[in-house]
């Protein structure tokens, strides 16, 4: 090994690297090393999955470290999952085994016994979430300042499970606290494996610092990929339709019972359907059961089983999952993973690719989708998840994209709740005081304005969220009290009601629909049948039992973005065969291009199909098709005189009192402002989207309603080059 990085590198970690064997550095580790030893910048670490990030990152600040001791905790990692805290500490715990560098994970699950160790020692690498550090500054602010007084760094695990959510915004004002509180300033570190544009995610990890960013990586660890992609129509006719699903499950079951395996839904609903049909074939074939399944709704210590199978067995085993193996817990080497339907967005699939090959760098992927056969409008006839996954796949292939983040331009649920924990912090604060100490923190500084933060003061006094006293100063309020108080507080995602279901060995898992007494469903990939119920407690007991049943969970999928639906469009239009399709996809493909071309579906954006009737296909994204269905059934419902609008995922059925090409003309000369809630939402409606949402008022939630969920201007702009070509 003769690079120069592996010589700066302290001699503890020299050894290391001897211990494991390695011949070499990787590239993103040798730059990382020069980033972050001879500049004073932030830096993002972006490679892919497995490519030796988190070794690029503590390899030269541990090095530096042991250069200039720090005289409290030196670095802070912050990961999004509690399970890839678990997961790193590990890691970190065998690299450091023989120094005196202790590593101490800090999160709920983590005893009061290990955090108070961590408070005496005030020494070494914390590892915390978001809402853990939440927590820390807002009820321990004393013990924060001395177990951060010489932080030296700050390390952010999965930046871009972050950026663009609520819970991103606040790690930035977490940071921006955190500094005013121990009066330095740590150098961030970024790490992720799934970013294309650089700069935002750049500008995302210096928000609020005047040190730049650098990012490396970017082009290191090239890895093989194997992917294909098969596809299976269910007929109306249902006994057909039964032997279609039966093959589609057999070809699952052939493709992942012999090998280490991750299978991927897109629903907690699918991932346990999905196993109950694997471990159904396994017993009618006599072979051995080696299905788990993986999701939020499975408890900590069932997902612990799960990942410790896939990790540790030596033998095939199959687990299938949510978006909760999309990041980087180290599950070991898997021999490949399938895509049930196609994944929301191309940073999805890049993630959930990266799971296999890890260590060999040949990646194996497999997109398989179930298509009914429905006939009740023109575009039911189009493949939409084959199409997609074509899309995304080549959107990778040709281009290396993956979706932009976009911050939120109002996050006012988020000024709520950062306003009630430094009144929870600092007791009592004048108004001004407290714009000082909110106000200024980073996601706030340029998107709200002073009047704005005066108007939510003023109404979360009025509903007592907040408290005068006599001279004029601020304090939290009996209803803010009641919310600060309670250990979600902390979290700022929405927290879905549920019911924990509760067997004899402990909890299963959790359901947003409680079932009746002595009903059975699926949980876990195992069935159970309810006992009693405690709905004060919001427990389900239960018995292991035989049945097939599936439980619901609320979502609703996510969103997916403009530019993957363009491609989609492009797949259709262009004449290739794709070498990863399968037969079935093959056939599908062509019968969807031969459809489109004959119908005319990709001629024009507006589709006639009655006098007063019309389907609108402007081939765009979730939230512009969203922000269209709203302009049409709102703002301009009395100018177009349209009767109902009915949305899909790509396209909008409009029925009206005008022609199609008396709508259209009508709508060459409408003049519409973007930047009213009224264009988008009846004067009567103002949704609460954000977990705080009932602390703002409802003029505030419906100016985050236009900005933060619609996309107005970028709608009109849309409409408008469809009605000129129509």
């Amino acid at each position: 090994m003769s690079n120069s990085a592996f010589e700066r590198y302290a001699p503890f970690i020299q050894e290391y690297i001897f211990r494991k064997k390695w011949t070499d550095l990787r590239e993103v580790q040798v730059e990382a090393c020069e980033a972050i030893m001879d500049t004073n910048k932030h830096v993002i670490i972006a490679s892919g999955t497995a490519s030796g990030k988190t070794e690029a990152a503590f390899f030269p600040v541990l090095t530096l470290l042991e250069q200039s001791p720090s005289d409290s905790i030196g670095v802070m990692y912050i990961g999004p999952l509690k399970a890839l805290i678990n997961d790193q500490f590990e890691r970190l715990n065998e690299l450091l085994e023989d120094q005196d560098i202790p590593v101490w994970p800090w999160h709920g699950d983590v005893s009061q016994t290990t955090k108070k160790k961590a408070l005496k020692t005030a020494q070494g690498i914390l590892q915390i979430t978001p809402e853990s550090l939440e927590a820390l500054l807002m009820r321990h602010p004393g013990d924060a300042r001395r177990l951060f007084s010489d932080l030296r760094f700050i390390v952010i695990d999965e930046i871009h499970a972050l950026m663009g959510e609520d819970r991103g915004l606040q790690v930035l004002c977490l940071l921006s606290r955190l500094e005013t509180l121990i009066g330095c300033k740590p150098r961030r570190i970024g790490l992720s494996a799934t970013l294309n544009d650089y700069q935002p995610a750049m500008d995302f990890l210096s928000a609020g610092s005047t040190a730049g960013a650098v990012a490396v990586g970017i082009q290191s660890h090239k890895r093989t990929i194997s992917l294909c992609a098969e596809s299976f129509v269910l007929p109306e006719d249902e006994h057909k339709a039964s032997e279609v699903l039966k093959k589609y499950n057999e070809f699952i079951y052939s493709n992942c019972h012999t090998k280490k395996c991750l299978v991927f839904t897109n629903s907690r609903g699918n991932a346990e359907e999905t196993i109950a049909n694997m471990k159904s074939i396994a017993k009618a074939r006599n072979e051995r059961d080696v299905f788990f399944v993986h999701h939020g709704s499975v408890s900590a210590s069932l997902r612990q089983e799960t990942e410790h199978a896939l990790r540790d067995n030596e033998g095939p085993t199959v687990a299938a999952a949510t978006l909760t193996l999309e990041l980087g817990i180290d599950i070991g080497d898997l021999d490949s993973t399938i895509q049930l339907g196609a994944p929301y967005t191309c940073s999805s699939f890049v993630q959930r690719l990266g799971r296999s090959g890890r260590r060999t760098g040949k990646s194996q992927m497999m997109f398989v989708s179930l298509q009914k056969e429905k006939h009740k409008n023109p575009f039911d006839a189009l493949p939409w998840d084959l199409l997609r996954s074509i899309a995304i796949i080549q959107l990778y292939l040709e281009e290396r994209w993956v979706e932009p983040f976009e911050q939120k331009k109002k996050p006012f649920s988020l000024l709520a709740h950062q306003t009630l924990s430094a009144l929870m912090v600092y007791g009592e604060l004048s108004p001004s005081e407290l714009a000082r100490n909110v106000l200024l923190l980073p996601p706030f500084k340029s998107a709200i304005s002073a009047d704005e933060y005066k108007e939510l003061l003023r109404f979360m006094l009025q509903k007592e969220y907040l408290q005068r006293m006599d001279n004029g100063g601020l304090i939290v309020g009996l209803k803010g009290e009641k919310i600060a108080n309670h250990f979600s507080f902390y979290a700022v995602f929405q927290d879905e009601e549920a019911y924990h279901v509760m067997a004899k060995d402990g909890e299963i898992g959790t359901l947003t629909n409680c079932p009746a007494v002595d009903e059975v469903f699926v949980l876990a990939g195992r069935s159970w049948r309810v006992i009693s119920i405690d709905e004060e407690r919001k427990n389900i007991y239960v018995a292991q039992t035989k049945s097939s049943k599936i439980p619901s969970w609320t979502g609703t999928g996510g969103d997916i973005h403009t530019k993957v639906v363009r491609r989609m469009k492009q797949v259709l239009q262009e004449s290739v065969l794709y070498p990863y399709l399968q037969p079935n996809a093959v056939t599908l493909l062509t019968q969807a291009r031969t459809y489109a071309e004959e119908s005319g579906l990709l001629d024009n954006d507006v589709f006639p199909c009655g006098d007063r009737s019309f389907f609108i296909a402007p081939w765009v994204g979730t939230k512009e098709i969203r922000t269209i269905s709203k302009l049409l059934s709102c703002g301009l419902k009395q100018q177009l005189d349209v009767y109902s609008v009915a949305s899909s995922r790509y396209y909008l059925h409009v029925t009206s009192g005008l022609s199609v090409d008396d709508f259209i003309n009508k709508f060459k000369k409408l003049h519409i402002a973007d930047d009213d809630p009224d264009i988008i939402l009846p004067k009567d409606q103002t949704p609460k989207v954000d977990k705080y949402d009932p602390m703002v008022p409802d003029s505030l939630l419906r100016s985050a309603f236009l900005f933060n969920q619609m996309c107005v201007p970028e709608a009109i702009e849309i409409v408008k080059n469809f009605v000129r070509g129509n």
